[in-house]
């Protein structure tokens, strides 16, 4: 089951003026508000991550204020030897890598990506997990916390280009550009913090390449001891989800942002019993009943999120995967 460190939920009750203790109990003023189940290993599922987002955002109705306090409160040093490795690497570049190649040690349900072939560079964020309403969120305080750390560990000012956002604006602009201290672009192609190249070069305070290396070795063990049990349906859907909005991915250009032929991709489907087709279906039937019940979009903008040209399309596929027409569905489904 996918998941996250429990930092990242500590840090985020933090935030909202909570705490949130290894039992898993949410406490407020000495009271216990709720409680998550508990982990050994220190990781809460991505489910019950994502509900406790959603429930602190609810609760704190500011979510670019909230955003800000993140960001604040979270340091590379909460995620483990990852965090360390970042923080001794001699240049920015080499943590954004180390980032890029070992973020799967502290979560996989979001992978990122450091693209230099563009000017500016991108460090680029990508959800691996199913739609869930509270994910624009999960996006926003993820680059933000980045974006504030990034400051921190660097030598030198640090001056990013601009940050952007493939979901539509969910409040000032004003605020959020005050929050990342630059530019920030919505409805974008990526969810990214975009850097100019020579930034990249920028050197760390605590660099030490022999520490950093030394740690890397151990984080190269770890990734290592992590079993990939995931079926290759359940990768599809993360991956297929929120490309949607991009119109319906094909399964050429799907395989081979996973790494490997389509021909592979074909097989190992069949082992498991099913089609490219298949998935694709399941992956919009999904986030278009999610969209449905969680969110205020329109069912045109419903159509165009989850890859459909038309709304009259995307109607008619709706009842065939239901049995409903989205608006009835919208009607008798009460709002989570």
């Amino acid at each position: 089951m996918p998941s996250v460190i429990a930092a990242f939920a500590k840090t985020m009750a933090q935030a909202a003026g909570m705490s949130l203790s290894d039992d898993g109990d949410l406490v407020s003023d000495g009271v216990v508000l709720r409680s998550l189940p508990q982990s050994s290993d220190s990781r809460i599922s991505d489910s019950d991550y994502f509900e406790l987002l959603d429930w602190i955002r609810l609760r704190y109705e500011d979510d670019i204020g909230l955003m800000e306090a993140y960001a604040r409160k979270i340091r590379v040093d909460d995620i483990g030897i990852l965090g360390l490795a970042v923080k001794t690497s001699p240049t920015l570049r080499c943590s954004l890598e180390r980032v890029a190649r070992y973020w799967r040690v502290v979560t996989d349900t979001a992978i990122y990506r450091l693209d230099e072939t563009r000017d500016p560079a991108l460090f680029a964020f990508e959800a691996r997990t199913d739609h869930h309403p509270v994910l624009t969120l999960r996006t926003e305080i993820a680059l933000a916390g980045f974006a504030h750390n990034m400051r921190l560990f660097v030598q030198g000012e640090l001056v990013l280009d601009h940050v952007s956002f493939r979901h539509a604006c969910r409040s000032d602009p004003d605020r959020y550009a005050a929050l990342f201290n630059c530019p920030v672009h919505f409805e974008a192609d990526h969810d990214a913090i975009a850097l100019p190249p020579a930034t990249l070069d920028l050197p760390n305070l605590l660099g030490d390449r022999a520490v950093s290396d030394f740690l890397t070795a151990h984080l190269e063990t770890e990734i290592g001891s992590l079993r990939d049990d995931t079926s290759l349906r359940a990768t599809l859907l993360r991956h297929l989800t929120p490309a949607l909005s991009n119109g319906v991915p094909q399964a050429a250009e799907t395989a081979r942002a996973l790494g490997m032929s389509e021909r592979t991709l074909y097989r190992r489907l069949a082992a498991e019993g099913l089609t490219f087709r298949d998935v694709l279906t399941e992956a919009q039937s999904s986030l278009a009943q999610d969209l449905l019940r969680d969110s205020t979009s329109s069912v045109a903008e419903i159509a165009f999120l989850t890859g459909f040209s038309e709304q009259s399309t995307f109607s008619r596929a709706f009842k065939r995967w239901v049995g409903q027409a989205p608006a009835q569905f919208r009607q008798q489904r009460p709002n989570r």
